[in-house]
């Protein structure tokens, strides 16, 4: 779930010199009150856009987890493992986690659009053969497949968001954006698991395909292209055709590059961050594990729920209204949060601190702790004498812990690494994906060697040690960027 960002020199639409004169008069840029600049864009239209790329993302999410409430009947119809069949949870992820790494560079070349345009019916068209495959082979394919396409509403999504709002708006349309992809996943399993009680497995397939048609529709008649390098591109293009002067030019058209150049820099660049970057590194891992946590209780649940309360598919996939739910609330109470942050600071009237990147990691402060505490809190309360809405208010403390944690670590990412972002992100995306991709590998096998408690308790000790580092950087994150060879110093 990668955010697409400009690349530097992109950013800067209306170069001056230094007495404010603009030193191209045959440069495309934006007037002040421009109707085709997508930040002038009416309120209506653009919380409809977000909607619109929200709810796909919704979908895309919901289509990862639903599948694991198909298992027991695939594993009946295909004569496969356990294991086997979440491979096709597995492979999706990973399509989701490292398609962005090809797909948000494009979008800076061609725009937000032209993606849209192909993954759309890629996306649908991928839903098919899941729907009728006859082996798991097919099935596993069609997933890894089906993944990738999806790949664009997790990452280039998010980038018609951020195309739509200036810095100082763009906070909560992104934060609606950000927690799509966490509440499609919880949603999931409750969608799944009343289909797959009273129906055949393909029946979920059917569904997602006619969701996804329909959401396909809507977002290529409703959403518009929004990369403001590419619509002064457009335009520069119009106005020699028009005039016959070839001295009109977009910033985009200044630039020396190749697409093959950005594609490999975006698969790279990264990997460094993760190496070379201790807080890159160490918010990732904390987002990973956060994730991880999330897809490896796909499995766990039927488990934990199925032992202490003896709950059937469809009671199951209801117990995800939990972590559904605190989600929903975290998203609700942030306006409220936010005037809690500044609190934060030592001087409490510093205005420069609030400016700083560490500004943007309170949520995170707040949500590390909140998923050991919801961990835990599920994992030693899911037993017969404790009734079954305990453990679920845990795992809902747990949600919200995820949603805080997510929007600090991103929105921290993107300020302390300002010309990298693109890339922080994208080693963010991989690492989460990576993670959640391989949790649910192994997280039946441990539940049934642990025990529902102990096994929860290790993820919760996982949280616990990684719980400290949004504090540290906090805290001690601009000493840190004054070594970093990438992050800002200022």
């Amino acid at each position: 779930m990668v955010r697409a960002e400009p690349n530097p020199e992109e950013v800067d639409l209306t170069p001056q010199d230094q007495n404010g004169e603009y030193q191209d008069d045959f440069e495309v840029r934006w007037d002040e009150a421009d109707a085709a600049n997508p930040h002038n864009m009416t309120r209506k239209r653009k919380w409809a856009v977000v909607i619109l790329v929200s709810s796909m993302s919704l979908c895309v999410c919901v289509t990862s987890s639903l599948y694991t409430t198909t298992y027991s009947q695939i594993m009946v119809e295909f004569g496969c493992s356990r294991i086997v069949a979440t491979l096709g949870l597995s492979f999706y992820i990973a399509g989701l986690g490292w398609g962005p790494l090809v797909m948000s560079p494009l979008s800076e070349f061609y725009g937000r659009r032209p993606i849209y345009l192909v993954s759309l019916p890629l996306f649908v068209i991928f839903l098919i053969p899941c729907a009728v495959a006859r082996n798991i082979q097919t099935m596993l394919v069609a997933r890894l497949l089906d993944g990738l396409a999806g790949a664009a509403f997790t990452s280039v999504a998010g980038a018609t968001v951020g195309d739509m709002y200036s810095k100082s708006t763009l906070h909560f349309p992104m934060l609606v954006y950000t927690a799509s992809p966490f509440t499609g996943a919880s949603l999931g399993p409750i969608l799944g698991g009343l289909i797959n009680s009273w129906a055949s497995w393909r029946w979920s397939f059917y569904f997602l395909l006619i969701w996804a048609s329909l959401q396909s529709v809507l977002m290529m008649v409703f959403v518009p292209e929004t990369y403001h390098p590419v619509l002064l591109r457009n335009r520069a293009c119009k106005l020699r055709r028009e005039t016959g002067d070839g001295r009109w030019r977009a910033p985009i058209e200044k630039l020396d590059r190749s697409v093959l150049k950005t594609v490999l820099r975006s698969l790279y660049r990264p990997f460094m961050l993760l190496l070379l970057e201790p807080m890159c590194l160490n918010l990732c891992v904390l987002s990973a594990i956060a994730l991880g946590v999330q897809y490896l209780f796909f499995g766990a649940f039927g488990i934990v729920y199925g032992n202490a309360y003896d709950f059937k598919l469809w009671q199951t996939g209801l117990a995800f209204s939990g972590l559904l739910v605190g989600m929903v609330l975290a998203v609700a109470v942030d306006p409220w949060f936010r005037k809690l942050y500044p609190r934060f600071n030592r001087s409490g009237q510093d205005e420069a601190a609030d400016q700083e990147p560490e500004a943007r990691l309170p949520p995170a402060v707040i949500g590390a702790p909140l998923l050991t505490i919801g961990l835990f809190w599920f994992g030693w309360t899911a037993i017969p004498s404790v009734h079954w809405i305990v453990p679920i208010i845990g795992s809902g403390l747990f949600g919200a812990g995820m949603i805080f944690v997510f929007q600090g670590v991103f929105t921290f990412v993107v300020d302390a690494y300002p010309l990298y972002a693109a890339s922080a992100l994208g080693a963010n995306s991989f690492t989460r994906s990576t993670f959640a991709a391989a949790f649910p590998l192994f997280g039946v096998a441990m539940y049934h060697r642990l025990g529902d408690q102990w096994a929860t308790s290790l993820l919760a000790f996982l949280g616990l040690a990684m719980a400290p580092f949004p504090y540290i950087f906090f805290r001690y994150g601009k000493r840190i960027r004054k070594k970093s060879r990438f992050a800002t110093k200022k």
